[in-house]
């Protein structure tokens, strides 16, 4: 499993409303290139946004899928990313003194995955959400690309 945290200086509905936008994922979440599609009423749980995975000419069309939502203090996903495999990524968002403690965790999101989600991929896969939520802090205070940015085609 990788964990990571970091502390957001706004409320944890503004961090939502960043989550809850699934235009933002392509700026925010490293490796996810490009928002093809945004499921009506996303983040219900069951919907989904439609994003190419990879780098370079390595990119892959695959989608995320909402399992869980409790607004504003947890999102739980199953990001596909093949032929890698699927993952389990829990976004959990405390208010903080500082604003919002937020916890990323991501973990294999099938039995094919764990056989591939060894020590060394979790290391790799905390450095990467590292930067991810460093982009997410960024949006969510206004330091990043804006919303409306997020929501551009």
């Amino acid at each position: 499993m990788a964990r990571n945290e970091t502390v957001i200086a706004v409320p944890p509905e503004r961090v939502f409303a960043v989550l809850a936008d699934g235009r933002s994922y392509g700026h925010w979440v490293v490796g996810s290139s490009e928002i093809r599609a945004v499921d009506d009423g996303f983040p219900a749980v069951g919907t989904a946004f439609h994003h190419k995975v990879g780098f370079g000419p390595l990119k892959v069309a695959d989608h995320t899928t909402v399992l869980e939502v409790d607004a504003p203090r947890l999102l739980k996903l199953r990001a596909k990313a093949r032929p890698l495999g699927t993952a389990t990524v829990v976004m959990e968002l405390h208010p903080h003194p500082q604003g919002t403690r937020v916890v990323m965790i991501e973990d294999a999101g099938d039995k094919l995955t764990q056989l591939v989600f060894n020590p060394l991929t979790h290391l790799m896969v905390r450095g990467r959400n590292v930067e991810s939520l460093r982009r997410l802090k960024a949006m969510a205070e206004g330091h990043g690309p804006s919303m409306d940015q997020a929501a551009a085609p």
